[in-house]
């Protein structure tokens, strides 16, 4: 008697478990949770697989949203990373319901392959993609030491394969001034509104020179009292992205000068904190892509988007800087929307989404058992791991 093929073995477990991998998704988009704070969710995927036999560990790394879950003991280990934190106001607007869903999926499928396949195959719970850089924490703790590929999938309008990202560093700005009557003693005080649209104009004028592939934006979260009172106190979010982290560093440091310039002119003191991780720039591996691309044409389906393709920012961007990665977009019909808007978050339960939860899932199966399976990818893998040990 023949043994079936490992991936129509993988499918079938698909086909097994999506009823429970569905109903995860939709759970985590019906109880959205921000960065830091998914609890219920890393909750509910952590139940899932050890009711399906991984062995768990939750609070991983010292995070209390992450988790670590692996089976297999083989020596070619492949992280796969789940992602479930919303973003506020608009919950799963980025499809992080979808991510997760797949990610369990896919580790799934893999579990009862993993040993004779020499695979040990680890699904990661990383939290706070949207705000902070859960993955990052998860570096720095050692999560992917021991990783040779690590990979994903993530929502999006259209499947897409070899896109990059920019690189993103987020800071809180506070000006403190002095407050003041405005009509009766305003030369009493310092204005700190003043200072902030002073940074802004700054910026606005610098953005003819600034770098090629540079973006600055941001919000007022805090801009006064009253009309009749000099403004204090005025704080701000400002984000800067850059096509790599050589270039992020310089633009923050051109746009830094020009908040101090708001300070300067107004006498407001300037306070910058940096908040969360800095994301690096997304370096997917060609190689993997090219495995990810067949599987995911044997599925029938198309990677739309040309590789190169630049997206947004992500955490996975500082993984795939020292792991092999890739970071692939799974679609779905979400009509003309696309994602953090509201209306992406309505689409993240539909027919679509869900048949992109097991298609992304399998592709990403089928993709780790050709890496372990084809002695050039596996050897290829491990001499990275090898090297990056070394280093």
């Amino acid at each position: 008697m023949t043994r079936q093929d490992p991936r129509e073995r993988a499918r079938a477990v698909v086909t097994k478990c999506q009823d429970d991998v569905l109903a995860l998704s939709h759970s985590l988009h019906t109880e959205p949770e921000l960065a830091y704070e998914e609890h219920r969710s890393a909750r509910k995927i952590a139940d899932l697989v050890e009711a399906a036999g991984l062995d768990v560990t939750r609070g991983a790394y010292g995070l209390d949203t992450a988790f670590e879950a692996t089976a297999g003991d083989g020596g070619l280990v492949v992280a796969i990373t789940a992602e479930y934190d919303a973003l506020p106001g608009i919950g799963h607007a980025c499809g992080h319901n979808v991510n997760g869903s797949a990610a369990v999926t896919a580790a799934l499928a893999l579990a009862p392959l993993a040993d004779e396949l020499g695979l040990t195959v680890k699904l990661l719970g990383t939290p706070a993609e949207e705000y902070g850089g859960g993955k990052v924490d998860l570096l720095r703790a050692g999560a992917f030491d021991d990783v040779a590929a690590a990979m994903m999938v993530h929502a999006a309008p259209s499947d897409g394969v070899g896109m990059t990202s920019l690189a993103i560093g987020s800071w809180r700005v506070r000006y403190t001034g002095r407050t003041s009557h405005a009509a009766a003693m305003p030369h009493k005080g310092v204005n700190a509104a003043d200072a902030m649209m002073i940074a802004q104009v700054a910026i606005g004028a610098y953005r003819q020179q600034m770098i090629p592939g540079g973006v600055v934006h941001g919000v007022v979260t805090h801009g006064g009292e009253a009309p009749n009172v000099i403004p204090g106190l005025v704080t701000a979010d400002y984000d800067c992205r850059a096509e790599s982290a050589g270039d992020l560093a310089a633009l923050q440091a051109r746009i830094r000068a020009c908040f101090e310039a708001g300070a300067l002119a107004t006498g407001a003191e300037l306070a910058l904190e940096a908040v969360g991780n800095d994301y690096a720039d997304l370096r997917q591996d060609l190689e993997m892509c090219g495995v990810y691309r067949d599987c995911l044409r044997d599925l029938g389906r198309r990677a739309d988007a040309p590789d190169g393709m630049r997206g947004g920012s992500t955490d996975m961007g500082n993984v795939s800087h020292l792991v092999p990665t890739i970071h692939p977009g799974i679609g779905y019909d979400c009509g003309d929307t696309i994602m953090h808007n509201p209306e992406f978050t309505r689409y993240g339960t539909s027919a679509g989404a869900d048949r992109a939860v097991l298609d992304g899932g399998l592709a990403m199966a089928w993709t780790a058992l050709a890496l372990a399976s084809d002695e050039g990818h596996r050897a290829r893998l491990l001499a990275r791991l090898a090297e990056r040990r070394a280093a």
